[in-house]
């Protein structure tokens, strides 16, 4: 493989940033739970700026995609790089792409001065698993993810 071309996202790839969100969605058999919408995605990564994507892509041709943003660690006093999801199409898989965009994260990540980078992965995919390991990734097994939905929010602001 060559060395691939990355590219931030604009507005117009709206429906290709959706499209992608969905291809995952499907993968990690969780696509009954995509509510975003175009507008959504619009208003919240192109005019709100509350996170960024970055494609990879093969002739010209996006083959994957990186959705993050920006967390900030107390301890570290700097800001990190939160990467919501990854993804490359199934048929470019194997090629080097997801590499290639963890190193293009990691890249920006230096450029902004960030102390770290993180993200979650679903405890049955190994195959993803194997390769963050083989980044030197570290599960963080000490830790454990809480979530409040919409309406536990809604609940709790109102009490």
């Amino acid at each position: 493989m060559t060395a691939p071309a990355f590219r931030f996202a604009r507005e117009e790839d709206t429906p290709l940033i959706l499209q992608f969100i969905r291809d995952l969605a499907r993968y990690e058999e969780m696509e009954d739970q995509v509510v975003a919408d175009e507008a959504t995605l619009a208003d919240q990564l192109f005019r709100q700026g509350n996170a960024q994507v970055l494609f990879a892509l093969e002739d010209g041709q996006e083959v994957g995609f990186a959705l993050f943003f920006h967390n900030f660690s107390t301890f570290l006093g700097r800001s990190g790089l939160y990467l919501e999801d990854l993804y490359v199409k199934p048929e470019h898989r194997g090629k080097g792409y997801g590499k290639a965009l963890f190193r293009e994260l990691a890249r920006i990540a230096q450029d902004r001065g960030c102390g770290r980078m993180e993200w979650w992965c679903l405890d049955w995919n190994r195959p993803s698993i194997d390769f963050y390991l083989s980044l030197g990734a570290e599960a963080m097994s000490d830790w454990t993810v809480y979530r409040l939905t919409r309406e536990d929010i809604d609940r709790l602001a109102q009490e």
